[in-house]
């Protein structure tokens, strides 16, 4: 936190502590480690292991690993923003869905083969709406995919920052202008799939999607993901950039008086958020095979929030282990228990939030204390 010094002098970013290291030494051994584990290891199950032995990673479960790592980083995104900015924001949802959108876009019109997508021509539509022009291109869809979401998080963060809009009113603007979202992708006449969505894609890069080596490729480039979001978010918070961040959400009174102005610092960190986002939306849809308005649902960022709040909001690891366990639990028990993952959900989250705040990667910590005081 920054505030005058004993002399009176205020505070400039330049007086403040130099860029601490990312991580320790044993830290970058084991992210090291994990990642050649991961790349040796999971082509050997998918490609050599035979398919009735126990060790063979199915179609399903690549892509269902490759789901949860989006996941992830969607919550990494979240808590950026919420664990590290104080803001949270229950529209992040919209953010992942309109990657997910571009995305979706050029695949159908690769599907299509650079014609009226099928939906297009079942509602007699005669020629592309200008917004789907664009769409033809891999390069340019790939552009869109980091312009589409900042550049609406960028509006959305000025007016909302600007007019020092905070706590549960931004939520509820958030959740509002997502449910509002949601509503208008509903509509055929949009020009966006309606009620259906986007579905059917077959290639990308000429590439079958439904090929176990195509699948690798996007676990894989969804792995890559996760981890440098990680550095990312890692880097931007022991910066001098988030050393502000975390001054202006634990006492804004005092940097704003210190001379810092509370706009920029958090325009950032929210469009960098929403990127992220849009990006981890846009590798989701070639591996799960569909997009709806179903993803912009109020409770998609719900669940964003839980996973993060379960891990531990305002940790490194917290949000991904929050989105890895609480969606493996939710494959598991959803198949087992349909009707009482909700419950289990819920239970969950009530309990981190009365009894363990700091989150899962907390709990060696919180136990270690118990038996210190028992002792």
């Amino acid at each position: 936190m920054t505030s005058p010094d004993p002399r009176g002098r205020v505070l400039r970013i330049a007086d403040l502590p130099e860029r601490a290291p990312l991580f320790s030494r044993p830290t970058w051994l084991a992210l090291l480690g994990l990642t050649l584990l991961a790349c040796i290891a999971v082509p050997l199950m998918v490609l050599v292991a035979p398919p009735d032995s126990v060790w063979h990673l199915s179609a399903y479960g690549v892509t269902l690993l490759g789901k949860i790592l989006c996941y992830a980083t969607a919550a990494l995104a979240l808590n950026l923003v919420w664990g590290y900015c104080g803001i949270l924001s229950l529209g992040h949802a919209l953010f992942f869905a309109l990657g997910g959108y571009v995305m979706g876009m050029h695949l159908v019109r690769v599907a299509a083969g650079g014609g009226l997508p099928e939906f297009m021509s079942f509602l007699d539509w005669q020629t592309l709406p200008w917004f789907w022009q664009a769409s033809g291109s891999l390069a340019a869809t790939l552009l869109l995919i980091v312009l589409v979401p900042g550049l609406l998080a960028l509006a959305l963060g000025w007016m909302m920052f600007r007019s020092r809009i905070k706590g549960v009113y931004l939520s509820i603007i958030t959740q509002a202008l997502t449910y509002c979202a949601m509503l208008l992708f509903f509509r055929n006449e949009t020009g966006l799939g309606g009620n259906n969505g986007f579905t059917g894609f077959r290639t990308l890069l000429g590439w079958d999607i439904t090929q176990d080596s195509t699948r690798l490729v996007l676990l894989g480039l969804s792995f890559a993901l996760l981890l440098g979001s990680l550095l990312l978010c890692r880097a931007i918070m022991v910066s001098r950039l988030g050393k502000v961040v975390l001054g202006l959400r634990d006492a804004e009174g005092r940097l704003t008086t210190s001379g810092y102005s509370a706009l920029p610092y958090r325009l950032v960190i929210w469009t960098i958020s929403a990127v992220l986002c849009g990006i981890a939306g846009a590798l989701y849809v070639p591996q799960v095979g569909i997009i709806n308005p179903g993803e912009m649902a109020p409770v998609q960022s719900i669940e964003m929030a839980i996973w993060v709040a379960v891990g531990g909001r305002a940790t490194v690891w917290g949000p991904i282990v929050g989105a890895l366990g609480v969606n493996g639990a939710k494959t598991v028990l959803t198949a087992t228990w349909a009707d009482g993952w909700l419950f289990v959900l819920g239970g969950l989250f009530v309990l981190v939030t009365l009894w363990l705040p700091g989150g899962l990667v907390s709990l060696g910590a919180r136990l270690k204390a118990l038996k210190g005081t028992a002792a």
